[in-house]
């Protein structure tokens, strides 16, 4: 008979996918753009979010298209080169979000153009966000100008503390107990913005629960050496 080889546990699809709620928003120093976003009217002055990657833009769309979709409004994306969804012509969405404007590409500018144009005469709102101010945005000079004319907010990155946090309140999510070594490991040894640090946690989330181990240093460089990554 052939020895049995030892066998590793598939998890089911059953981890919580990654909360993008404004309740789940950890503000820090960016309590003012989370105010402004939770109180949107249909109708006003543009938005406009910068700030470096981690820094909670996406999060922030996210959030508020979620927030205007269970209001009912009709919402239109755009990021990079692609748009989210065919827009029905006869209806003009009341809201507009464009991320990562820093990357649109000619096609999703003329797109980005228009969506102001027509939120100026129906009345809708656009919330756009990348990571670099308005006048620094390689874009054509009518949206340049157009995401700078209304509210900026520059977020900032969260504060070591804010961090760990975040990381314990998303981990308490997931059912996972962090221990206090294993925090400090993951500030110290990864790059210290949310959004990385949650991938992080994500495939740790993953790992632990296929081999049906709690969360540890040891575990953590396991899953980075079959990753084929520095731990």
């Amino acid at each position: 008979m052939h020895a049995l080889s030892p066998t590793r546990q598939i998890p089911l699809p059953l981890a919580p996918a990654a909360a993008h709620g404004f309740d789940d928003f950890v503000p820090g120093a960016n309590a003012a753009a989370l105010a402004q976003l939770r109180a949107l009217d249909r109708a006003g002055a543009p938005v406009y979010l910068w700030g470096p990657s981690g820094s909670g833009k996406t999060h922030l769309l996210q959030a508020l298209r979620d927030a205007a979709c269970a209001q009912g409004w009709h919402v239109q994306e755009l990021a990079g080169s692609a748009a989210a969804g065919a827009r029905d012509a006869d209806e003009a969405p009341a809201l507009v979000l464009i991320d990562d404007c820093d990357a649109l590409d000619a096609a999703a500018q003329a797109d980005a153009f228009r969506a102001f144009v027509e939120a100026a005469a129906r009345g809708g709102r656009v919330v756009a966000a990348g990571r670099l101010p308005p006048v620094d945005l390689p874009l054509r000079e009518d949206l340049r100008t157009r995401l700078g004319w209304g509210l900026v907010f520059a977020l900032q990155p969260l504060a070591e503390g804010d961090l760990v946090s975040a990381l314990r309140r998303e981990a308490s999510r997931r059912g996972l107990a962090l221990p206090d070594e294993l925090v400090q490991h993951l500030m110290t040894r990864f790059a210290r913005d949310l959004k990385s640090l949650m991938q992080v946690l994500q495939r740790l989330d993953q790992y632990a629960l296929a081999r049906a181990r709690r969360p540890t240093v040891p575990l953590l460089r396991a899953m980075l050496q079959e990753e084929g990554g520095a731990c």
